[in-house]
């Protein structure tokens, strides 16, 4: 796989654009729309959270039935959440206004919103900004960034990625765009993430594949414990690279899968190190385990241990921090035979064996603690079963960019 430029719109046949519409942010964008002529299959996987918003019902319903989409609408700075039958008649005249102006029936347009919860969109802001948006559509490098950016709330940066690979002799593209900081936490699905491609793949293998990749990727970040309302991650594959179909798992799905799998790991490390306040991306590499449950379960304790990332925000090597979250995952293990390193660029070190602190400079270990990505691994000794968790360090910015949220 190589990386390419383009994000969602690296794909042959996507379109992308963002606008500003005045949702409820003033002076930058805040809605977006990607879009592909071809028709699309589509997977998705949603926040388990109880109480979900209304475009994550009609998304549900979408991917439930299987259906073909052509694109969707984003809107940042509202959620559309906890606002009833109304929410639910904004998901749809939004799709109404879109499939207007393109040419194709509303149940093909993907609807997702992200912001503050409760509050009602404004319907004619929305309308004029979907209008801008439908104006804008063109085959141009600057409109997936546009799109990207229009996208984000709390985030610093916009986040898109692309990459293009070979299938059946044929070049191949997948690109995504995701958003998300803050009330991130693993059991999908944790942002909004869209990806395109280009390949040709049957809905249920392209829901399956997800949902086996989504497992070691976004199913293994935090950032502060907190699962939204809004989460989605949707894949749409037009089919436009002209690969055989794929329709069983031979060497063309597992190729297709490893490229998915690309791009959702290097999404899920973006949001976890761009995490609110954060300094840091940190990284927990559990390896030796018995079981890949387990293995998952002890790497995801650490990085949500709010005093362990405390401790990564101090640069302070306090191994028990995160002995104690592996003592508390769920796991069974014996203490007395694990190895603790720490490693980032500025080098690897032992801080915990046989039981006990391991003799390591403390300046050497602050020094590694200070770079902007910080890994513990941990080696079980039990089997040979690993896994990766991604969160970061927890700060005093944290407590102010929440403390004000809704003002």
């Amino acid at each position: 796989m190589k990386k390419i430029e383009g994000g969602v719109m690296a794909a042959k046949g996507f379109k992308a654009a963002g606008v500003e519409a005045n949702i409820k942010y003033s002076g930058r964008k805040d809605m977006a729309i990607v879009y592909s002529e071809s028709a699309c299959t589509l997977g998705g996987v949603f926040t388990s959270n109880v109480v979900k918003a209304a475009p994550v019902y009609w998304d549900k319903n979408i991917v439930k039935n299987a259906g073909e989409v052509h694109g969707a609408i984003i809107n940042s700075g509202i959620a559309n959440a906890c606002t009833g039958e109304d929410g639910m008649e904004i998901c749809r005249q939004m799709a109404q206004t879109t499939a207007g102006l393109l040419g194709v029936n509303e149940k093909e347009i993907l609807i997702s919103s992200t912001g503050v919860i409760g509050m009602q969109i404004p319907f004619e802001k929305a309308k004029k900004g979907i209008e801008n948006l439908c104006s804008l559509i063109k085959d141009n490098k600057t409109n997936s960034f546009d799109a990207a950016s229009a996208i984000i709330t709390t985030d610093t940066h916009p986040k898109e990625i692309a990459f293009s690979f070979e299938l059946d002799g044929k070049e191949a593209h997948i690109g995504a765009m995701a958003k998300g900081s803050g009330m991130i936490h693993p059991n999908m699905c944790t942002m909004l993430c869209f990806v395109t491609s280009d390949v040709a793949i049957s809905h249920e293998l392209l829901q399956k594949a997800l949902s086996e990749v989504v497992m070691d990727t976004f199913n293994m970040i935090s950032v502060d414990g907190d699962m939204s309302t809004n989460d989605s991650l949707m894949v749409m594959c037009n089919g436009e690279a002209q690969n055989d179909l794929i329709k069983e798992e031979n060497e063309n799905y597992e190729i297709f899968k490893k490229a998915l799998f690309e791009i959702c790991s290097e999404m899920a490390k973006e949001l976890a190190g761009d995490g609110e306040g954060a300094t840091a991306l940190f990284e927990t590499k559990v390896v030796g385990a018995d079981t890949k449950e387990n293995a998952r379960l002890l790497a995801k304790s650490v990085i949500c241990s709010n005093l362990t990332k405390a401790a990564i925000y101090g640069h302070d090597a306090n191994w028990g921090r995160i002995l104690c979250a592996l003592g508390y995952s769920g796991a069974q293990f014996n203490p007395e035979n694990i190895d603790l390193y720490i490693e980032s660029e500025a080098g690897k070190i032992l801080i915990f064996t046989k039981g006990k602190a391991a003799k390591y400079s403390e300046e050497e270990a602050t020094k590694i603690l200070s770079q902007k990505k910080v890994t513990a691994l941990v080696d079980m000794k039990m089997g040979e079963c690993d896994a990766t968790a991604w969160g970061c360090d927890l700060t005093y910015d944290y407590v102010k960019i929440n403390a004000d949220y809704r003002s």
